[in-house]
């Protein structure tokens, strides 16, 4: 059930960073409501993402890095910058939204193509991420996210 709820999860962030490039090119030809709709979308699958992954983490644990030992602080160091960005990437997206619904769209416009920028880079990283834990490296144990991290 863990790895189906992955899956799903990752899923989700494909097809969020679909939409919201989707969402970058309507607002490049002034489609504004089509712009408004897709980014929504995006946001709203990011949303169901994390939901799913909090969940999977709560219920079942993390699986830990399943690789050899000499790949692991390569895999640490990218699983680090993941979680930055992915930390970021969350809070400029929310502020992001935030000004758009508000209507403050000079400001959303002068955060909006680095974050945008920031969660394509995130969600590359974490389907990479899924892809090293579910499919090169797969682990049959689990454990909680702080022994996943730093065993």
């Amino acid at each position: 059930m863990s790895q189906v709820i992955s899956l799903v999860s990752t899923s989700f962030i494909v097809i969020s960073a679909f939409l919201m490039a989707f969402g970058w090119r309507f607002i490049r030809r002034g489609q504004r409501e089509r712009h408004r709709k897709t980014m929504i979308a995006a946001a709203t699958c990011a949303l169901l993402f994390f939901i799913l992954y909090l969940t999977r983490t709560i219920v079942f644990g993390n699986m830990p890095f399943g690789g050899p030992d000499s790949v692991k602080p390569v895999y640490l160091a990218f699983l680090l910058v993941h979680i930055v960005l992915a930390t970021l990437s969350a809070v400029l997206g929310i502020v992001t939204l935030s000004r758009a619904l508000k209507q403050r769209f000079d400001k959303h416009k002068r955060i909006a193509r680095p974050t945008a920028v920031i969660w394509f880079v995130t969600a590359a990283t974490g389907v990479t991420t899924y892809l090293l834990l579910n499919v090169i490296y797969p682990s049959q144990e689990k454990t909680n996210l702080w022994n996943a991290i730093f065993g």
